[in-house]
């Protein structure tokens, strides 16, 4: 039963071994505990409030990011915009270009036909000029008095030349 009625002597005593261990405690503990207490404070507050930026700047990141995104989208689609015009217009460039070719090569191909037309009909003027004089020149020879040997003569100069 001591233990459930303690003397006065154990509780004076052991009041004060307490009060002497809180002044050794107070004295060279405390302040050290409180300290590190505080640092820890000071700590877990800092890390807070760096999460808290962290946090913030990574939402300005994604925003910027988004951002970031979005433009290039608009620039993808001005680009692509752009690309299809230039394309277009190079074709169409293209065509006027092959167009404006077949009429000038039309044009060279006609001028050529024309050309060896003329040639041809030359030719041919030529060639009934020479026929002509030949003819003339074979008339003369023969008899002019004999109208049987004209006639017969031109007959047969005609199938000459139908011949030929």
């Amino acid at each position: 039963m001591e233990l459930i009625n303690p003397g006065t002597g154990l509780v004076f005593w052991m009041l004060v071994s307490f009060g002497i261990l809180l002044l050794l405690l107070g004295k060279f503990a405390w302040k050290p505990i409180l300290r590190a207490l505080k640092e820890r404070e000071d700590t877990i507050n800092e890390a807070l409030e760096n999460a808290e930026r962290t946090r913030e700047e990574m939402a300005r990141i994604r925003a910027d990011q988004d951002e970031i995104i979005r433009h290039t989208k608009v620039e993808r689609e001005t680009i692509l915009r752009e690309a299809r015009e230039i394309k277009t217009q190079i074709m169409m460039e293209a065509r006027e270009k092959a167009g404006e070719e077949a009429e000038k090569l039309m044009k060279e191909a006609r001028l050529t036909i024309e050309n060896q037309k003329n040639r041809v009909l030359q030719d041919i003027e030529e060639q009934i000029t020479r026929l002509s004089v030949e003819i003339a020149e074979k008339v003369l020879r023969q008899n002019l008095d004999n109208k049987e040997k004209q006639k017969e003569l031109i007959r047969s100069l005609i199938k000459d030349v139908k011949m030929n």
